[in-house]
């Protein structure tokens, strides 16, 4: 089918290159329009110092000047989208708004509801795939049902990546090029953009933002993980070293394209013909997928369980359980590692992976909180903020979750911090005060002798907190508090 005018809706897919929605767009339609809106009724509610209104402000202005180095103009607005993409499509007499398709509840509402403005004057609404490789209905049990455990949806998905359509082994992580249709692009007078204090954002400096948005930044970042990615599978685990991609905010605002990183990923392994490295960073970009289905198929997860049994579960309340989640918030727990963990994340929106499962772990089941309680905390300081990813996780550590981690399975932080930060590098990065102690006494300092902390310049409950919670007490509590579920647990 083709339309007169196209409009495409850009959102969580900030580039230009490898875009689904803006391909088919130019592609069925001789006049292509280009907008971003700045969702008012999502920002209103974010603290008025966010790294990712920032990153995403920037995104938007690369994205704008690429664009208008091709011939075209990006329109950028500052409202509510269900009445700003109605409006502007009746004043371009736009046919079709063309987007990728987003699988969050509140995106869905939000789409349906500029769907019914749009067929108001007949304009469609058309979604694409292109946050994921394979989304929905794409990948399914022999029965023709949704997967719920991550290595058979794993094995799935990695078949259908290899089998052949329209003749082409690689067709599911195909780009899609638009130079063949860019003079297809409409030509529109320029109109101001936004300022982030136009809409009541403060701009940080470079020393706090620690962040650089749009696609050259992307780029640069998969450039240089490629140069070390034979070393990821070990290097993952250690927060001290350089062992991530750091894409995950590039993927969550799309600067980045999911068919290129999974392009790259199989190239690594192909030309290294093994399963480290370049394979178990693809694992992880198949976890992202499958956590997208887990979402679309049980939207309940949001709020909820996604084993409703797990619900049943006592947390901790009354004021202990909010003094106890303020000293996890704030990163004063007398737990070192998780108190790291918790002040990287505070002073620069990001957390290593690792450290995630451990903070996680230590809320749920040493201090008895409700997942949900981090996970909201979570949702307002990553930077790469993701509900189906982050809403996964923290089911995963608190055994609620499909495929999770058995409710038996409690995490050590001092093993955990022996194991992953034996030297303490990264916790001294971040408590200076313990800086002086050696790599034996950095993991659990309250086992110290007084003359050892003094020698260290150490005050318990000064200058460092005594631990929060005995964590050989707390495991036994949260096996009983778990009791309500055995019967659920794998034998």
């Amino acid at each position: 089918m083709t339309y007169t005018k196209s409009l495409v809706w850009f959102r969580r897919d900030l580039r230009h290159f490898d875009n689904a929605a803006l391909y088919q767009a130019l592609k069925q339609s001789p006049s292509c329009y280009c907008v971003f809106v700045f969702d008012k009724t999502i920002l209103q509610a974010l603290p008025k110092r966010d790294r990712r209104v920032q990153f995403i402000h920037q995104s938007v202005q690369e994205l704008r000047e690429e664009l208008a180095a091709i011939g075209t103009h990006l329109i950028v607005l500052y409202g509510d989208p269900t009445e700003e993409i109605p409006r502007l499509a009746a004043e371009l007499a736009i046919d079709a708004v063309f987007v990728n398709r987003d699988y969050e509840p509140a995106a869905i509402q939000r789409d349906q509801v500029v769907q019914q403005g749009l067929a108001s004057f007949n304009c469609q609404l058309i979604a694409c795939k292109d946050q994921v490789i394979f989304e929905i209905d794409e990948v399914l049990s022999l029965a023709g049902k949704p997967f719920s455990v991550f290595t058979p949806y794993k094995n799935a998905w990695l078949k259908k990546l290899a089998s052949e359509t329209d003749g082409e082994p690689d067709f599911y992580f195909k780009p899609y090029p638009i130079a063949k249709y860019a003079a297809h692009f409409a030509k529109h007078v320029a109109t101001e953009m936004p300022t982030l204090s136009a809409m009541g954002f403060e701009s940080l400096d470079e020393q706090t933002f620690k962040l650089h948005g749009g696609m050259q930044a992307g780029a640069k970042l998969l450039d240089d993980f490629l140069t070390r990615i034979d070393q990821y599978g070990d290097a993952r685990d250690y927060p001290a070293i350089k062992g991530p991609s750091y894409l995950s905010v590039h993927l969550r605002f799309g600067t980045v394209s999911i068919r290129y990183l999974v392009s790259q990923a199989i190239r690594h392994i192909r030309i290294a013909n093994t399963l480290a490295g370049a394979s178990v960073w693809l694992s992880e970009l198949i976890w992202r997928d499958f956590y997208f289905m887990i979402l679309h198929h049980n939207p309940r997860v949001v709020g909820s369980a996604f084993k409703p049994e797990y619900d049943a579960i006592q947390w901790e309340s009354g004021q202990s359980a909010k003094d106890m989640f303020q000293a996890w918030c704030d990163g004063k727990t007398g737990y070192p590692l998780v108190d790291a963990a918790m002040l990287q994340l505070n002073q620069t929106g990001y957390m290593h992976n690792r450290l995630r499962m451990v903070v996680a772990s230590f809320l749920v089941k040493d201090l008895g909180i409700d997942w949900r309680w981090g996970e909201a905390y979570f949702a307002l300081h990553l930077n790469d903020f993701d509900l189906s990813a982050n809403n996964g996780g923290w089911q995963w550590a608190a055994s609620t979750g499909c495929d999770a981690q058995p409710y038996f399975r409690i995490f050590n932080p001092i093993t955990q911090s022996e194991k992953f930060d034996h030297e303490g590098k990264f916790i001294r990065r971040y408590l200076p005060q313990l800086a002086s102690l050696n790599p034996k006494q950095i993991h659990a300092p309250w086992k110290l002798s007084p003359i050892e902390l003094t020698a260290a310049n150490i005050q318990l409950g000064l200058n460092y907190p005594h631990p929060i919670v005995a964590h050989d007490l707390a495991r036994q509590k949260t096996l009983e508090r778990y009791s309500v579920v055995k019967k659920i647990a794998p034998t």
